[in-house]
C-alpha cells in the first residue's frame, strides 16, 4: 500500500488515500517517486478540459528510483534514477516509423485503467502515469535513465515541462539565433520555452502574461522584455521588434483568445507555435483572406515535438554541466497534501512550478 492523491469525480476534492499496486509483469517496473511536478493538464483532469474515468490518481511528471524490476526488464536495474516519460513510443505504428513518435498511436489516450485499485474498486491513473503517489508502476518503456549529477527533483521538470517547452522552440518553431521570440502564458512549460529562447540566442525575448508577479521569474529565465497582456498588445510587441511583430510566437495557453493575440503579435511570414492544450468547445476563427495576407505559419508542438528518450538525457546532461538552470522554474515544494493548494496557484496565475517532494 503506497499513498496518493486521488480525485473521486469532476471538480471534486483532492483527497490523500491509500492505495494498493498491481503486481510487477514481466516488462514493468515499480519506481519510487522522489519528486512529481503539478502541471497544468493535472489540473485539466479535474475541471473539464478532459474526461478522465475516476478514481483517478493524478500526475505524470515525475522521477525516481528503480525499487523492482519485472523478470523481462532490459533497460534498467534496481537502483537506478530515472525520469518517467507518460507518452513511450511504441516504435512501430506509422507515427513513429516515419519521425513523429510524439504522436504514436498507442499514447493518445489522457488516463489508463488497471494500475492498481482503492478498497478493492479499480483505478484509472493520469497520462499513465498517476505520479502523485510514492510508487508507480509502469512498463519499462515509460522510464528514461537518468545520469548521476542531476537532482532527481529537478530532474522530475525534465519529464513534461522542460521536454515541451525547450522542444517547442528546438524541434516546432526551430528558432534561430537572433530571432525575437514572444512568449504568452508563463507556467511552468511557458518558463521553458524562455529558457529554450535563451538557450537558441534568440532576442529580443518578451515573456508576456496576465499577473505582474510573474516579470522576475521570466526574467530569471532569461526573458529580455516583460508585458502585461492587455488588447493593443500587438502594437507594443511590433515597438519592440522593429516595427513588424514577432518572427516566432508561442503560445502556451491553450485558449481562442490568446490564440488571436500571438496570431495578431507575429510579423507577416512570422510563425505562431501553439504549446497550451485548449478546450473542445472553444473555438478559434480566422478570415480566409488574412490568413493569405499575413503568410503566418502555424505549428502544434506536442510534447516538444521530440523523443523523450533522446532529449531528456540530452537536456539531462546541459543541466549536469551547468549549462541549463532549471531552478527558476520551481516556485513551491510541497507534499501530497499541497496539490489542491498549487491547483489554487495555478488557476489564478502565482508561481510557477510546484513539485511534490516526497522524503526518502
Amino acid at each position: 500500500m503506497v499513498n496518493a492523491a486521488v480525485v473521486a469525480g469532476p471538480d471534486a476534492a483532492i483527497e490523500v488515500r491509500e492505495i494498493e499496486l498491481p503486481a510487477l509483469g514481466p516488462r514493468d517496473v515499480r519506481v519510487r517517486v522522489a519528486a512529481a511536478g503539478v502541471c497544468h493538464s493535472d489540473l485539466s483532469m479535474t475541471n473539464g478540459t478532459f474526461s478522465p474515468q475516476f478514481p483517478l490518481v493524478l500526475g505524470h511528471e515525475a522521477a525516481g528510483t528503480i525499487a523492482e524490476v519485472g523478470p523481462d526488464v532490459t533497460r534498467v536495474a534496481v537502483g537506478d534514477r530515472v525520469v518517467v516519460n507518460w507518452a513511450p513510443a511504441c516504435r512501430h505504428c506509422w507515427f513513429c516509423l516515419n519521425s513523429q513518435p510524439w504522436l504514436c498511436t498507442t499514447v493518445e489516450g489522457v488516463v489508463s485503467p488497471g494500475r492498481g485499485t482503492i478498497n478493492g474498486e479499480p483505478l484509472h491513473v493520469t497520462l499513465g502515469v498517476g505520479a502523485f503517489a510514492e510508487e508507480v508502476v509502469l512498463d519499462e518503456s515509460g522510464v528514461v535513465p537518468l545520469a548521476d549529477g542531476v537532482p532527481l527533483d529537478i530532474a522530475a521538470l525534465l519529464g513534461c515541462a522542460v521536454v515541451t517547452g525547450i522542444g517547442a522552440v528546438r524541434n516546432t518553431a526551430s528558432v534561430r539565433s537572433g530571432e525575437s521570440v514572444v512568449v504568452i502564458g508563463l507556467g511552468g512549460v511557458g518558463l521553458s520555452a524562455i529558457i529554450g529562447a535563451r538557450l537558441a540566442g534568440a532576442g529580443p525575448i518578451v515573456a508576456v502574461d496576465v499577473v505582474p508577479d510573474k516579470e522576475k521569474l521570466a526574467r530569471d529565465a532569461g526573458a529580455t522584455h516583460f508585458v502585461l497582456a492587455h488588447d493593443k498588445l500587438a502594437k507594443e510587441i511590433r515597438g519592440l521588434t522593429g516595427g513588424r511583430g514577432a518572427d516566432h510566437v508561442l503560445e502556451c495557453v491553450g485558449n481562442s483568445k490568446t490564440i488571436r493575440t500571438a496570431w495578431q503579435t507575429t510579423r507577416r511570414g512570422g510563425k505562431v507555435t501553439i504549446v497550451g492544450v485548449g478546450r473542445r468547445d472553444d473555438q478559434v476563427t480566422f478570415n480566409a483572406l488574412e490568413l493569405y495576407h499575413f503568410a503566418r505559419s502555424i505549428g502544434v508542438s506536442v510534447y516538444g515535438s521530440g523523443d523523450p528518450d533522446r532529449d531528456i538525457p540530452l537536456l539531462a546532461t546541459q543541466v549536469r554541466l551547468g549549462r541549463l538552470d532549471l531552478e527558476p522554474l520551481v516556485s513551491h515544494r510541497i507534499g501530497l497534501d499541497g496539490v489542491a493548494d498549487a491547483f489554487d496557484r495555478m488557476k489564478s496565475g502565482t508561481g510557477a512550478r510546484s513539485l511534490v517532494v516526497f522524503t526518502p
